[in-house]
């Protein structure tokens, strides 16, 4: 098992982001490495972390603005080779047809739970840090 991950957190709302670091913990499965966070509030700085490489998953939330995470979401899986997969926070429930337009790997609804988002998260590394082994 790799020795950590790095997971990329973009949202303009700091409380947001600190929610998604609460709700992964230092590991969000006994089964996946700890993890690191890499906090973005803006679309220039996701991309110059995505291009400096390392990150595992990355995290964006649909409601952002102006970039929101749907769009950037697309935007990096045209972009960015061997983009890392995409969990995606959706406002609504209903917006989940937007996360397949965006080719998001996975979404969840905001606030962040505290269940549902850290499985979401793992089930992504295990995907991610499978296929670099």
């Amino acid at each position: 098992m790799q020795s950590s991950a790095t997971v990329l957190v973009y949202s303009d709302d700091a409380n947001t982001r600190e929610q998604v670091r609460l709700a992964a913990g230092r590991r969000p499965a006994a089964d996946v490495p700890p993890v690191t966070f890499v906090e973005c509030a803006t679309l220039p700085a996701v991309l110059a972390a995505l291009d400096a490489g390392g990150v595992d998953v990355c995290v964006l939330d649909g409601e952002t603005v102006p970039a929101g995470g749907m769009g950037v979401c697309r935007q990096i899986k045209d972009e960015i080779f061997d983009c890392p997969p995409v969990l995606l926070l959706m406002g609504r429930p209903q917006d989940a047809w937007l996360a397949t337009w965006s080719r998001a790997e996975a979404a969840v609804t905001l606030p962040v739970d505290p269940v549902e988002f850290p499985e979401a998260l793992a089930a992504l590394l295990r995907d991610r840090l499978s296929l670099d082994a």
